[in-house]
């Protein structure tokens, strides 16, 4: 009903603006000593928040299949309250529809660096995979897989695409259940050189 739907979105047009709020007052509380993060204490401060919640939360690093010994060490990455806050948002969704357990994991290579949040639990349905992304899909629509994940996904991978991140979210392989979302940079565009301090 079309009264539904302008209500649906005035109510995530609020919600839009009170994070875009959040992340700006985070911006300006970012002192230059805590504007670079390790990249396991990146993926530990976004997964953090969510430990706890009776669903087992798993960071893990490692460098990718071939990488050289002198990659074995994480890169120092930019910390963004952007990035923190769309991690954070594909976590709690994870954490919202897992079964047990959901893993975040960081990969890197000389070339990119990847994070995969997966979680067990019923996976994305084929419907619902099609429509994330609009700002206005919601689980009011679709009542499967989809809690949090309209205007929530629709930001989070704005926010991390404005950093140079492309954001794919797709089923893990059967006979394995579950949801997964991969964020992958090219390296240089989060990897924060030395010395570097945000302007």
């Amino acid at each position: 009903p079309a009264r539904e739907d302008v209500e649906l979105i005035i109510e995530q047009s609020e919600r839009c603006r009170m994070i875009l709020k959040q992340i700006s007052q985070r911006r300006h509380m970012t002192d230059a000593a805590m504007a670079r993060a390790t990249l396991p204490g990146l993926i530990e401060e976004a997964a953090e928040p969510h430990q706890g919640s009776g669903i087992h939360v798993q960071c893990s690093c490692s460098p990718l299949a071939g990488s050289s010994v002198a990659l074995e060490k994480a890169p120092d990455v930019i910390r963004k309250p952007e990035i923190i806050h769309a991690l954070g948002a594909f976590v709690e969704n994870a954490v919202s529809f897992a079964a047990k357990e959901v893993s975040v994991n960081a990969r890197w290579s000389d070339e990119e660096v990847r994070i995969y949040i997966t979680d067990d639990g019923p996976g994305f349905a084929p419907s619902v995979l099609a429509k994330l992304g609009e700002p206005y899909f919601s689980e009011r629509r679709i009542e499967q897989r989809g809690g949090g994940m309209g205007l929530g996904f629709f930001i989070a991978c704005t926010l991390l695409e404005r950093t140079g991140a492309r954001v794919t979210p797709y089923n893990r392989q059967l006979p394995a259940k579950g949801a997964v979302v991969r964020i992958v940079w090219p390296r240089a565009a989060i990897e924060a050189p030395d010395g570097w301090v945000e302007a």
